[in-house]
């Protein structure tokens, strides 16, 4: 199939506009690549010390001639998507030893969960949390004694975190290893009810209480389509997982087998074999295409706006949000997935899922087949679906008709015909809103803006009763130099209410929203942030502003001219849940347009 022209173009843009720090990137990791294996270079002393704590692994791993894995684990045992990797360093030990070669944890990096710090002042620490991630995967890598790594991470900045240390490492092999979603429990649409009752006050904390504990109730990612499971997606999608990994539940036979595999495959891959295969090969410009096809086809979290740039520059690949918007024009909506849809990713998963896509994307040449992965040349590998049967493991083909039309559809007969994330961009900068699970008819507010400083005080506005007409909400000073960029996601359910009263409303902000938005309208990552002097910073409550997502337009039509940009005090963003340790942050990061990263 001839691959669409859309992305074709889309990717030659990009290699273009890559090809100064590709190059140099590439430069820095053949370099790297011809000292050959790490441990090569270190002295007696250097190495009995790497090696002092390992027992039956030490002669083997002083002989120099079995590849030694470095593992990164982010896990800790409050989040439920990473309390399965507790035991995952003993397993992969042990697949290492069968397979002729060793492991060792390497280091362990933060993993914060969005989901218990939403609305509360830690999530001012999470965006930033990504680049913690990577320099503390860096730091364990740093020992320099490692042929290939196993990174252990699902959620929301740390697959992201995770990547800009691998590509920063890229010289050797590198394999990311999921976890699984958990089980289905209380059906997401059901909780979304459960949520607007409790803020119209119709139900008490009780019973919400009953209802979160139902929805949230296992081992494994959070069962609906947010920035985790998107997460795992692209590194299916982008040749970094085992095919068929991603969403495979904990603890069950074949998610322990594919965690061997993954370790078997990753000593395959390292210079002392013949499969040498680094993941500066694998991360190149067609991967990152292929991730934003993936985005765009099963209507992925927005939050990956912000984090694929930061990803892909730390493998000199430089994206922009044009990018994203045009690759989702050429694109159709192939999935519904709550909150797209009613549907988790277990009955995404049942019904064809990735290896579906990936099929029907190829035949239809909106993907790149000719790239590298970890399990061989090739996209084709991942159309291939993981079984395990009396024989033991193996592959098979993966589904080519959808075996649920409600959730999966071929790319010729789409939920959509666009991926439904558009950018926007006019007299108050530049920002991107995702339309997927907005209804056509809300595609375009245009109203009266209400200005906020804090997401709480919009809360409070609509508990006394504040919002009687259409309306669009500014939550302004929510940027990553103001206070970090939190999610402003516990804003959805107030919101939804007063778009259910019949209110045309719409939520305008410099901050972000997860993967979770949903229904209401939200023109988000606006820059330059308000904290910056953007446009954002002269609007005032009354002024009419227009969001036209048929348009990719966001303006505001009150003359604005001759207007001071509004301060805000951000000194209480500075201390309390650890926010004095982030203060360079806060002066040092970039804009939201390039990922707002820190470390890059």
């Amino acid at each position: 199939m001839t691959l669409n022209s859309t992305v074709d173009r889309v990717t030659e843009r990009i290699i273009a506009r890559s090809e100064g720090p590709r190059r140099a990137y590439l430069d820095r990791m053949a370099r790297a690549a011809e000292e050959g294996p790490r441990r090569a270079h270190l002295s007696c002393g250097n190495q009995a010390h790497a090696y002092a704590a390992m027992g039956d692994d030490k002669a083997m791993l002083a002989a120099d001639r079995a590849p030694n894995i470095g593992i990164i684990t982010a896990y800790n045992d409050m989040l439920s998507a990473h309390q399965p990797f507790e035991n995952y360093p003993e397993k992969i030990r042990n697949a290492a030893r069968a397979a002729g070669g060793t492991a060792q944890v390497a280091g362990g990096v933060p993993s914060m969960c969005d989901g218990v710090t939403q609305g509360q002042t830690g999530m001012e620490l999470s965006l930033f949390s990504r680049d913690v991630i990577a320099l503390a995967a860096g730091v364990g890598l740093s020992h320099n004694v490692f042929d290939a790594a196993l990174y252990l991470g699902v959620c929301d900045k740390i697959v992201p975190g995770l990547i800009m240390a691998a590509a920063t490492f890229g010289y050797i092999p590198g394999l990311f290893v999921p976890a699984g979603p958990m089980t289905s429990g209380l059906p997401n649409d059901e909780k979304a009810r459960v949520r607007q009752e409790f803020a119209k006050g119709n139900i008490d904390r009780a019973e919400l209480m009953k209802a979160e504990m139902e929805s949230y109730h296992g081992p494994g990612t959070c069962t609906f389509y947010g920035t985790a499971n998107t997460n795992q997606m692209l590194m299916e999608f982008m040749g970094l997982h085992l095919p068929g990994a991603s969403f495979v539940n904990p603890h069950t036979d074949l998610r322990e087998e594919l965690t061997k595999q993954a370790t078997r495959r990753a000593l395959e891959i390292t210079a002392l074999g013949n499969d040498y295969t680094p993941v500066s090969d694998i991360l190149d410009e067609k991967a990152f295409v292929n991730g934003l096809v993936g985005l765009m086809a099963t209507g992925g979290s927005t939050n990956l706006v912000l984090h694929l740039p930061a990803m892909a520059r730390a493998a000199g690949v430089i994206l922009d949000l044009e990018d994203f918007s045009d690759i989702s024009s050429a694109v159709p909506l192939m999935a519904k997935v709550y909150p797209n849809g009613l549907a988790d990713v277990n009955h995404f998963h049942a019904a064809g899922g990735l290896q579906f896509m990936i099929s029907n994307l190829l035949e239809e040449g909106l993907m790149h087949e000719d790239v590298k992965t970890v399990a061989g040349r090739g996209l084709n590998h991942y159309t291939q679906e993981p079984m395990l049967t009396d024989t033991g493991f193996g592959y098979r083909a993966g589904p080519t008709t959808s075996h649920n039309d409600k959730i999966l559809r071929p790319a010729s007969d789409p939920f959509a015909p666009q991926g439904g994330l558009v950018q926007l961009a006019g007299n108050l900068g530049r920002g991107v809103i995702k339309v997927s699970a907005v209804a056509p008819e809300r595609h375009i507010i245009e109203a009266p803006v209400r200005i906020f400083h804090e997401q709480h005080d919009c809360k409070t506005a609509f508990q006394a009763g504040e919002f009687t007409e259409d309306t669009i909400v500014v939550v302004r000073f929510q940027g990553p130099k103001s206070n970090g960029m939190p999610e402003l996601h516990s804003l959805t359910p107030t919101l939804a209410v007063l778009q259910d009263r019949g209110l045309k409303v719409a939520l305008v902000t410099d901050g972000r929203m997860s993967g979770a938005s949903g229904k209401v309208p939200a023109a988000i990552h606006v820059a330059p942030e308000a904290a910056d002097g953007g446009p954002i910073a002269l609007l005032r409550d009354g002024d009419i502003v227009r969001l036209d997502a048929s348009t990719g337009t966001l303006e505001c039509l009150t003359d604005l001219s001759g207007r001071e940009p509004a301060q805000a005090d951000l000194a209480g963003n500075g201390t309390g849940v650890g926010r004095e340790l982030f203060e360079m942050f806060r002066q040092t990061v970039g804009p939201s347009t390039e990922g707002a990263a820190v470390v890059l």
